[in-house]
Formats: C-alpha cells, sequence, structure tokens
C-alpha cells in the first residue's frame, strides 16, 4: 500500500486539491432533467460559483463567512430539504417575500408579474408523448427571465400564498409545469446552498445524437 502511495502521490495530491476547489470555490453542475426548460438543456454543464453567497470551509456545508446575498431571478443549485438530492432552480422568492402563484402567473408581495409571449416548443414528457409548450418572458420587480408553461396540464398552474421564512428561499423551475421544486419539497434554508450557476461550460444532445451544442458553450445565466 505505502509503495502504491509513494507511486501516485502526484495524482493523489492532484484528486484532493480538485476535491477541495470543487468544494469551496467552483464546481460544475450537469443537467439531467428538463425541469429548467427552456433556459437550461438536458446535456447542458453549467459553471457554479460556490463563493457567490457564502466562504465554506473545505469539504463541508459550513460557512464561515457571508460574501453575498441570493437575488430573485439567480439560477441556484442546493440541496434538496427533502432527501438532500442535488437540483438546480431559480430563485422565485426571498426572506419575508408573499407569494403566490395565480393561473401561472407569478405574484411576489400582491404584484403580479408581468408576461410576453416568445413562442412555441414541443416538450416531450416520458409515458405522456409530445405537449405543447409556451415560452414567455416573466418580469418580476427585479428580473427578468424566460420560462415555459405546459397549457394542457393542469396540475402546479395554483400554488400559495405563502410567506417565505427568514433564512429561506422558494425555488422554482423554469419549466412549471414540468419541475419538482419548493412547491413540493418545501423553501430552501440558506445552508443549503450551493452555489449560483453562471453559465454554460458545455453542451451536448444527449437526448438524440450526442453531437455539441457549440452555440451553448459559454452561454451567460445570469438574468
Amino acid at each position: 500500500m505505502k509503495n502504491l502511495i509513494r507511486q501516485n502521490k502526484g495524482f493523489i495530491v492532484f484528486l484532493l486539491t480538485l476535491g477541495v476547489f470543487r468544494s469551496a470555490i467552483a464546481d460544475w453542475n450537469p443537467i439531467p432533467s428538463a425541469s429548467m426548460h427552456p433556459n437550461l438543456l438536458e446535456g447542458d454543464v453549467v459553471f457554479v460559483n460556490r463563493v457567490a453567497y457564502d466562504l465554506k470551509l473545505p469539504l463541508t456545508d459550513i460557512s464561515v463567512s457571508r460574501l453575498g446575498e441570493p437575488q430573485r431571478g439567480d439560477v441556484v443549485t442546493f440541496f434538496s430539504p427533502k432527501d438532500r438530492t442535488r437540483l438546480i432552480k431559480r430563485v422565485a422568492a426571498l426572506p419575508g417575500d408573499r407569494v403566490e402563484i395565480r393561473e401561472e402567473r407569478l405574484v411576489i408581495n400582491g404584484k403580479e408579474s408581468e408576461y410576453a409571449v416568445l413562442g412555441d416548443a414541443v416538450e416531450h414528457i416520458d409515458q405522456v408523448g409530445d405537449l405543447q409548450a409556451l415560452q414567455l418572458r416573466e418580469q418580476n420587480a427585479s428580473a427578468s427571465y424566460s420560462i415555459q408553461v405546459l397549457p394542457q396540464v393542469r396540475a402546479s398552474r395554483n400554488f400559495g400564498p405563502v410567506t417565505v421564512p427568514q433564512g429561506s428561499y422558494l425555488m422554482l423551475g423554469d419549466n412549471r409545469n414540468n419541475s419538482h421544486d419548493s412547491r413540493f419539497i418545501g423553501f430552501v434554508p440558506r445552508a443549503l446552498l450551493i452555489g449560483r450557476a453562471e453559465r454554460v461550460l458545455v453542451s451536448a444532445d444527449i437526448t438524440s445524437n450526442w453531437m455539441p451544442r457549440t452555440e451553448r458553450i459559454g452561454m451567460s445565466l445570469r438574468p
């Protein structure tokens, strides 16, 4: 064993350094599902800034310093408060916000978001088939970004009203009728935030031909 460690100490040091770097400074996150359509696609790999909000001890979730505050519209990675699954969603509401969804329309502190139609798309759902999707620009008090709704799907059109507890956030997927988010898993405490997703690093069409999508490389995710 000692000889094996001695022969591979350079590689072991590299792995340890990489682990520290990924756990404390920067990370990457593959996108496995359609919950963030139309902004993130299956096969995207996004860069995650782990020091956007907190400086944490390497290899732990212990915050030693607050470096920034999550904002409405940020795309963030976090651990699910329900089962610790790693997820990526958008910050829809902040601590203290009164939030609800009325027939697909996001309402924050009594103010309804504004919407503009961007176009149509097709959403494929396993065991269901192809559904018509409508893509919209959602504008609330402080952020503007694209979302997608499925007019044929009745689920998740209404939610709340609820008040976001202090120290927690309400997360929504951009694909509003096809996302397992705070409507199902609850509010997300700050301690479970991993970091802010900044941009797409690489992308390939994993649902079809695995061809690279070069036009998505470097695409910003900031609202």
